[in-house]
C-alpha cells in the first residue's frame, strides 16, 4: 500500500509561523489531543502538570546544539562559503552541508576567521554532501564557539541561541524544541509529584527539517542519528512500564531514541547508536505511551510521525484547529500533548 506525501498536508498562513520562542516558555499555549478520540482541549504549557501522574516517566533528550554553521572564504580566490557540521568523523574530519556546493570540489581550502581554522575538502558523498578536514591549533569546540552560529531552520529568520533547560551533551545541529516549554520550577513540581525523568540523548541531524522529496511516504530515507541511553536512564523507563506508569516522550527526538533502542515487547536498552528510524503510520509503537512536542511543518516527517500516534485524520483536524486558534507553529511555537484519554487521567 503506497501512502501520499500529500495526505499530509495543510494550510498554514506564514504569520503563524512563531520566529522567537516566549521570554516565559511555560506560558505556551497547549492544545491536548486524545489520540483515541480526537478530542481536543485548549490549556496553556504549565497546565500540562494536571494531565501528568505519579508513576509516569518523562523522557527527555539532554543534547546540546553545537554553533554548527560557519562563513569562509576559498583560500584561492577569496569567495564565499557556508558550511554546516553535520557528522563528526575520525581525525577532524566531518561530514558537511557546503553552500554554494560547486565552489566546494575535492582539494579545496577554505579559510575561517582569518585562519583561525582551515578546511579542506577531501571528498564528495551522497547528497552532494562534503567531508572536510579541519586544521587548527588549540580546542577545535572554543574555536567553534568562536567563529560559528546556531544552525536554525530555514522557516526560522532570527539568528538566537536558545536551549533546554537541561541541554548537557554537544553534539546537535539543532535544538530539541518540544524541550524548549520546560523551565527548571516546572521540572521540579513535575518531579515532586512523584514523575520520574528519564534522560536520553539524541543528537538532532538536519535530516529532521529534510522536506520528503518523493511521492510514496514508504521511499522517504532518513539521515542516521546518533544516540544514547545509560543504563540508570533505560532502569527508569523500563520500571515505569513494568509498574503501569506511562512512558511520555518529550520530543519527536526522544521518541525516535526510546523507539530505536527498545526491544519489540518495549523494553529500552542502554548503549549507544546510531539510528535511521522513519516512524509513519502503520508503526506500531513499543515503549512510548504519550508525547509532548511542537506543531511541525506540512508533508513532513514529523508530522507523518504524529500521525502515527494518533492518527492522521485526528492530527489533520487537530491542525486546522491550532491554525483557526492562531496557534503559534514550528521549532519556537505552542505545544500538543497526545495521549490516550488525557482528561480522564487529570489529577
Amino acid at each position: 500500500m503506497t501512502m501520499d506525501v500529500k495526505d499530509f498536508d495543510y494550510e498554514l498562513p506564514e504569520e503563524l509561523i512563531a520566529q522567537d520562542p516566549l521570554e516565559d516558555r511555560s506560558a505556551s499555549r497547549l492544545m491536548v489531543l486524545d489520540r483515541e478520540t480526537g478530542e481536543i482541549q485548549h490549556r496553556i504549557f504549565k497546565d500540562i502538570t494536571e494531565y501528568l501522574r505519579p508513576g509516569d516517566c518523562l523522557v527527555i533528550n539532554d543534547t546540546k546544539v553545537i554553533p554548527a554553521r560557519l562563513f569562509g572564504v576559498k583560500k584561492d580566490t577569496g569567495a564565499k562559503i557556508e558550511i554546516l557540521l553535520l557528522k563528526r568523523g575520525e581525525n577532524d574530519i566531518w561530514e558537511t552541508l557546503v553552500r554554494p556546493g560547486k565552489k566546494a570540489k575535492p582539494g579545496t581550502v577554505i579559510e575561517f576567521g582569518e585562519g583561525l581554522l582551515t578546511g579542506t575538502v577531501v571528498d564528495t558523498v551522497d547528497d552532494g554532501n562534503r567531508m572536510i578536514q579541519f586544521y587548527y591549533k588549540g580546542i577545535f569546540e572554543e574555536i567553534l564557539d568562536q567563529l560559528g552560529q546556531m544552525p536554525l531552520p530555514p522557516y526560522i529568520t532570527h539568528q538566537l541561541k536558545d536551549k533546554t533547560v537541561y541541554a548537557r551533551h554537544e553534539g546537535s545541529a539543532a535544538a530539541p524544541t518540544a524541550g524548549l516549554h520546560f523551565t527548571q520550577e516546572l521540572l521540579a513540581e513535575i518531579e515532586g509529584m512523584g514523575v520520574k525523568i528519564a534522560h536520553v540523548t539524541l543528537h538532532v541531524g538536519l535530516g529532521t527539517f529534510r522536506p520528503v522529496k518523493v511521492e510514496n511516504v514508504q521511499d522517504h530515507h532518513m539521515h542516521s542519528e546518533f544516540y544514547i541511553v545509560e543504563e540508570s536512564e533505560a532502569k527508569k523507563v523500563n520500571d515505569t512500564k513494568a509498574a503501569g506508569g506511562r512512558v511520555i516522550c518529550v520530543g519527536t527526538t526522544s521518541c525516535r531514541t526510546v523507539e530505536s533502542a527498545s526491544t519489540e515487547d518495549g523494553v529500552l536498552k542502554s548503549g549507544t547508536g546510531w539510528t535511521e528510524i522513519f516512524i509513519y503510520p502503520g508503526y506500531r509503537f513499543k515503549a512510548l505511551d504519550a508525547l509532548i512536542t511542537n506543531f511541525h511543518l506540512p508533508q513532513s516527517t514529523l508530522v507523518m510521525l504524529v500521525s502515527a500516534l494518533a492518527g492522521r485524520e485526528h492530527i489533520l483536524d487537530a491542525y486546522r484547529e491550532a491554525v483557526k486558534e492562531g496557534y503559534r507553529f514550528f521549532s519556537f511555537g505552542d505545544a500538543m500533548f497526545i495521549a490516550a484519554h488525557p482528561a480522564a487521567e487529570k489529577r
